[in-house]
């Protein structure tokens, strides 16, 4: 296409540093993201809790071991019994999920949380008889993971009965039940999703007794643990350690970057969650930035998706608003692509793509929410959005070299703070 001949255009022909050579003006590209990593290590307004500032009737879960969760679901079953057998019937009440009117946005934190509102499912009503029946079952089912301690997927979970479940969104929504119902995160069920997101860079943690070393991980990347227990003692411990987290929307730059070992030249570490991200990633993503205490700079595409999916990265979602303490990580800063960046960095025309009415319907409805509304660059962004009636891939760079985003727009970015 024609954006293809912009490419031929500037030819290919760089000459590529060697993997471990630092580019001699690191020190000035990374002086702005040093100051930021001092003002980020200097703020504690995000160490308050929802009930220090004064909100009540939130609801937030916990991470539990395998054993509370285990006698959680034996004492729900004890008191169902009881229950029964005194003639009242099959219950059981729990927090409704997220759904837009019970979500609150906590300006301070940064961070959307679950008000609590309670939702009773009785076996005596015949329009919630399966709705119960499953529930009951998956608690049979995770009581049998917490008992062995064992893991499963949620495919797999779906698979243990699936005439009952039908589909596999019915035994998803029902574990985030569970989850509401007992207190606890979906990963303290046991249950996981397959793996998604990707790492790489200079970063090391222990996965179970195995030392990750994600300087040794290829272009590839090292796929994020789902099952998070078995991630600990996170560290940087590299002649030159990581001084920023690259939070990256798509695999296709995260591709780029690595195999051109942008972590060498500029240490960091690279993280996606290929598109909108799964839970592992966003709890990997919070637990790496609060083992280091670095600065985390997102790089995602030019539209209003792009910084939705930031934006569940940083506030959380609606649906899983009564996790957002363990998934959300708020100080996260856009660094691009940016509306703004498409003139700026002179991206040309016809690498651009017009927004369609959806494109437009979302990112007017996206203005609207609330952490949004509390960054006003982000609003001037969006509003050019807008305007323009432009987006871009992150991939649009790559009009101007296979090379630019790595070798000249990213460290032009970080030399400048141009992050908002």
């Amino acid at each position: 296409n024609s954006c293809s001949t912009h490419l031929q255009q500037h030819g290919m022909s760089a000459k590529k540093r060697p993997a471990d050579e630092p580019a001699a003006n690191y020190e000035v590209v990374l002086r702005e993201v040093r100051v930021l990593a001092k003002r980020l290590r200097e703020d504690k307004t995000l160490e308050l809790t929802p009930s220090q500032l004064g909100h009540t009737n939130l609801v937030e879960v916990t991470d539990q071991d395998a054993p509370v969760v285990q006698a959680s679901i034996e004492r729900l079953i004890a008191q169902a019994i009881s229950s029964i057998l005194a003639g009242d019937g099959l219950s059981f009440t729990f927090a409704s999920k997220g759904s837009g009117s019970n979500i609150k946005f906590i300006e301070e934190l940064d961070r959307v949380y679950l008000e609590y509102r309670p939702t009773k499912r009785q076996f005596a009503d015949a329009s919630q008889v399966r709705r119960t029946t499953m529930m009951t079952r998956l608690m049979q089912l995770v009581h049998e993971l917490t008992k062995k301690g064992i893991h499963s997927t949620k495919r797999d979970l779906f698979y243990a009965d699936v005439k009952l479940f039908e589909k596999q969104t019915s035994s998803d929504a029902m574990l985030e039940e569970l989850a509401l119902m007992f207190g606890c995160t979906r990963h303290s069920l046991q249950v996981t999703a397959s793996e998604k997101g990707l790492v790489v860079g200079r970063i090391q943690f222990q996965d179970d007794d195995d030392t990750i070393d994600c300087t040794k991980m290829g272009r590839s990347g090292k796929n994020i643990p789902s099952y998070m227990d078995r991630v600990s003692n996170i560290r940087s411990d590299f002649d030159r350690p990581a001084e920023f987290i690259l939070l990256v929307e798509k695999d296709a730059a995260f591709q780029r970057l690595a195999e051109d070992r942008f972590y060498n030249t500029y240490p960091c570490i690279i993280i996606t969650g290929k598109g909108e991200a799964d839970l592992a990633t966003r709890m990997f993503v919070r637990r790496v930035k609060e083992a280091l205490k670095i600065p985390i700079l997102g790089l995602f595409d030019s539209d209003a998706h792009g910084l939705k999916i930031l934006s569940v990265y940083m506030q959380g979602s609606e649906a899983m608003s009564h996790d957002s303490a363990n998934l959300a990580t708020p100080d996260i800063k856009w660094l691009g692509v940016r509306p703004s960046d498409l003139d700026k960095y002179k991206v040309p025309k016809d690498c651009r793509l017009d927004l369609s009415a959806h494109d437009i319907t979302f990112a007017e409805s996206l203005l609207q929410k609330p952490y949004i509304q509390k960054r006003k660059t982000w609003v001037k962004e969006l509003e050019k959005l807008l305007s323009s009636k432009e987006k871009a891939e992150i991939q649009a760079f790559t009009s101007k070299g296979f090379q630019y985003l790595t070798e000249t727009y990213l460290p032009q970015k970080l030399k400048e703070g141009d992050w908002v």
